[in-house]
């Protein structure tokens, strides 16, 4: 697998902290807006650029990408943002309470993306791709990361944490009380470094499936020129990640009544009443209907394939589908999907507050099937990981052009 350093665009150190910021897509208009208020430097007025156009502005029209550019533009003029003289790799740690990860920033080569040396385990949606696609050719510019994994190598992992013995360039709580390092690794390990990704025989999309496949789409119509090969990601160990689950909300219950719904339930599941909406183990999932928590339990056929045997799976093939009627959860208004991160209470309260009519909780998915699964070359069900904590943007954009 290729990596190649980059010169990066970064923030000035003081300024890393306001900076930096949620990704794009992990927060709607008016979380961004209220995120980046009173905060004229935050690099959500990049990624959300239509916060600063009147309600209303369509996010994927041309305005909205010429905003987009205005900001970064507006970064860099001010000194905010500032680029590296000499291509540079980094080491990024971090911190969610007890649960700590460190990976390598780099570039990496969109032509093995479409080889699948870079694996995937989601489809894309086109219109998001073409988002992201419009983003990257305004900006001449990849402004979020995508997160992948590999499975580890101590050289890698050697040369990683000798660079971060060194005092490092940022180092910062953010707002939600995730702490973020970097560190500059020594350009003489720039070789060390290339060679061990050499070894490494293929990466996992653990996050960005839609920046990568930009990417590569952007790439593909330069003819791979210059940095347009390259695209922006950041990429861990495999034993170092955390997966949370993610979490299902169905808007109504088919025309069903909840007694009904529960007796469909228990046609198909082991159904017992929960004292809380977690799972502890794969195979069940927890359901709040009518103001109660219940366990669903289920087997899976020893000869089930490995996509099949999925929690969200069986989910999806045996009650979403056939009761509750979202026959393709990719595109049905009726079911929306939330990160573990936020709570079994989150889900309780958007049922009990009627933005729902039922709420499934999952236990999550494991790293091991989510590279088992790409290897496999085959695709998870839609919203089936949620990994924390998130990619900072802002930290590192690469110029394309």
């Amino acid at each position: 697998m290729k990596v190649r350093p980059f010169a990066a665009v970064r923030p000035m150190p003081e300024a890393a902290p306001r900076v930096a910021a949620v990704p794009y897509d992990v927060v709607d208009t008016a979380e961004a807006r209220a995120l980046a208020a009173g905060n004229p430097v935050s690099f959500l007025h990049v990624s959300r650029p239509e916060i600063d156009m009147p309600d209303g502005t369509d996010v994927s029209s041309p305005e909205a990408y010429a905003q987009a550019k205005r900001a970064l533009d507006g970064l860099r003029a001010g000194g905010t943002l500032v680029q590296e003289g000499v291509p540079m790799f980094y080491a990024y740690r971090q911190i969610m309470g007890d649960h700590a990860q460190t990976g390598l920033v780099a570039t990496f080569d969109t032509q093995e993306y479409i080889a699948g040396v870079l694996k995937q385990h989601e489809k894309t949606r086109t219109d998001k791709e073409d988002d992201r696609t419009r983003h990257i050719e305004t900006l001449r510019a990849h402004t979020g990361p995508a997160f992948l994994t590999y499975r580890d190598d101590a050289g890698i992992d050697a040369i990683v944490a000798e660079a971060c013995k060194a005092v490092p360039l940022y180092d910062f709580t953010a707002p939600d009380g995730i702490r973020h390092t970097v560190w500059t690794i020594p350009s003489e390990c720039n070789g060390a470094l290339a060679e061990a990704f050499d070894r490494i025989p293929a990466a996992y999309i653990a996050d960005g499936h839609h920046r990568s496949a930009a990417a590569a789409r952007y790439a593909r119509e330069r003819g791979f020129a210059g940095e347009s090969r390259w695209f922006l990601a950041v990429a861990f160990p495999a034993t170092q990640l955390k997966i949370l689950p993610y979490n299902r909300l169905v808007a109504d219950l088919n025309g069903l009544s909840a007694s009904d719904l529960l007796a469909a339930a228990r046609k198909v599941f082991s159904v017992t009443e929960a004292d809380g909406g977690t799972p502890t183990a794969g195979r069940h999932a927890r359901m709040f209907l009518a103001g109660r928590w219940y366990d669903l339990a289920w087997d899976v056929p020893e000869d089930a394939d490995v996509v099949a045997s999925l929690d969200v799976s069986v989910l999806q093939d045996r009650f979403l589908s056939p009761v509750l009627g979202i026959d393709d959860p990719r595109t049905s208004p009726r079911i929306s999907f939330m990160g573990g991160v936020r709570g079994t209470d989150e889900l309780k309260g958007r049922v009990e507050d009627g933005r729902a009519a039922v709420a499934f909780s999952m236990y999550p998915v494991t790293v091991g099937e989510m590279m088992a699964i790409a290897d496999a070359g085959a695709i998870m069900p839609p919203k089936s990981t949620w990994f924390e904590p998130k990619l900072r943007s802002g930290l590192f954009v690469h110029v394309v052009d």
